[in-house]
């Protein structure tokens, strides 16, 4: 039964090779756009939260603080929930790594009469506290602590990086809704177009005692191969940009040692699934005005 209702869709496909071509195309597109826009938040995620475990919070002291005042501040910053490591470093030695960075202008720091630099603490946090609001919080109670003149980590690219993030997040979601919304209305219509070409046959079927399930079965049949025609494509081109871009911004990323990564195959059958789940949802809504569902 079910290779009967399977042949009769690709029969109504093929005789209507247009309206399913561009029904097609919009699911294609439709599941292109989305899975587009997850897949850069999956890697820009990674990206991210890689960046995130390299941050350390720099907190600056103020020039009166004395070689006594500095283990029992050390204590005081070990005793902070999300500090993992604490260590010192003096002026003297920021200098030098200064100097270190800046190899090709070392003659600017040459002519220095002082060391312009203040001692500082390097704290690092562990892994639960990588996330921004608690960096944030992390970072106020230190700079509440005596002799701390200044708190510093990067805060400005982080609270900027954050912001384009959500916006991108936020302008994926509206996107990727509108095109499944267009791939829901063509895939609808275009069910509608084949029911009206055949509604005489339909007709002929009811009075010869054919139920609605055995009328509906080949309708829902061509939803779910227009779906997963159209997420199948999708999926392919999606795969081939990133072929294209990953081979380009691999190279650039940490010289290869942040992987850009693709979907896993569970979620490859998920958008798939989703997608032929489009075609049946489009499918339901035009039979639904004709056929008792």
């Amino acid at each position: 039964m079910i290779t009967l209702f399977y042949k009769k869709a690709i029969q109504d496909i093929l005789a209507n090779r247009l309206l399913n071509s561009i029904s097609i195309i919009t699911i294609a597109l439709s599941i292109l756009i989305v899975s587009a826009f997850t897949l850069f938040f999956i890697n820009a995620s990674d990206i991210m939260n890689a960046w995130k475990q390299g941050i350390r919070i720099m907190a600056y002291l103020q020039p009166n603080a004395s070689e006594g005042n500095l283990p029992d501040l050390k204590k005081k910053i070990l005793g902070l929930y999300g500090v993992q490591d604490v260590r010192f470093i003096s002026k003297q030695e920021a200098l030098e790594q200064l100097k270190n960075q800046m190899k090709r202008q070392s003659s600017l720091l040459e002519n220095l009469k002082e060391n312009p630099l203040p001692d500082a603490f390097e704290v690092r946090m562990i892994a639960s506290s990588h996330q921004v609001e608690k960096i944030e919080f992390l970072a106020t109670q230190i700079e509440s602590l005596p002799f701390i003149e200044d708190v510093e980590y990067g805060q400005a690219w982080l609270g900027r990086f954050n912001n384009i993030f959500n916006l991108f997040r936020l302008t994926g979601y509206a996107i990727g809704g509108l095109f499944l919304m267009a791939a829901l209305f063509i895939v609808a219509n275009t069910i509608r177009l084949v029911f009206y070409s055949r509604r005489e046959e339909v007709e002929i079927m009811r009075l010869v005692g054919a139920t609605d399930r055995f009328i509906k079965a080949p309708f829902y049949m061509e939803g779910l191969i227009l779906g997963a025609s159209g997420g199948i494509l999708g999926l392919g081109a999606l795969f081939v940009a990133f072929m294209v871009i990953s081979l380009n911004v691999e190279q650039d990323l940490s010289l290869g040692l942040l992987n850009i990564r693709f979907f896993s195959p569970w979620a490859l059958w998920g958008i798939l699934l989703g997608s032929m789940f489009v075609g049946w949802l489009g499918c339901y809504l035009s039979l639904k005005q004709f056929l008792k569902i």
